[in-house]
């Protein structure tokens, strides 16, 4: 039985497309424009489901910090999710992404030129039983970082 050769040229070949696909791959995930969006998201509210408010206070847009100081959102989150609610804490669940071009947060400010929207459900269990809380929630661009925003539109 003759078996047939393999021309030298064929396996260096397939191996180097195999690495020039890996690399385009991986090039493409790391310098897509939406890189980190939906991870700005899910730090937010593991942020928040912890009570910590300053680190999630952090993740919010300028435009949010003109809105209420630290201290307010510290004390206004803790007294409507705790003492209201009576959770302690809280599961979440992120949807998927909505690319939106040219969105505001709010008659008078500037569109954004890009933003992302999720629709996010807050899932508690607290002294009124287990109840959802559903947000919309835009991440856009800020000085190369991504911050949340809030829908504040009629």
């Amino acid at each position: 039985m003759r078996r047939r050769r393999v021309p030298p040229i064929v396996i260096p070949a397939i191996v180097l497309l195999v690495i020039v696909l890996l690399l385009f791959g991986i090039g493409s995930w790391l310098f897509s424009s939406n890189w980190g969006v939906q991870d700005v998201v899910e730090d937010f509210y593991a942020y928040e489901a912890d009570g910590d408010f300053s680190g999630s206070w952090e993740l919010l847009h300028p435009y949010m910090h003109e809105r209420f100081s630290k201290t307010s959102y510290m004390q206004d989150r803790t007294h409507v999710f705790i003492g209201h609610f009576g959770a302690e804490t809280f599961t979440y669940t992120i949807g998927e992404a909505e690319e939106v071009e040219g969105w505001k947060m709010e008659e008078g400010r500037e569109p954004f030129e890009i933003a992302y929207k999720y629709l996010v459900t807050l899932h508690y269990q607290g002294k009124y039983g287990k109840f959802n809380f559903q947000q919309e929630v835009y991440v856009v661009e800020h000085e190369d970082e991504w911050k949340i925003v809030w829908d504040y539109n009629e």
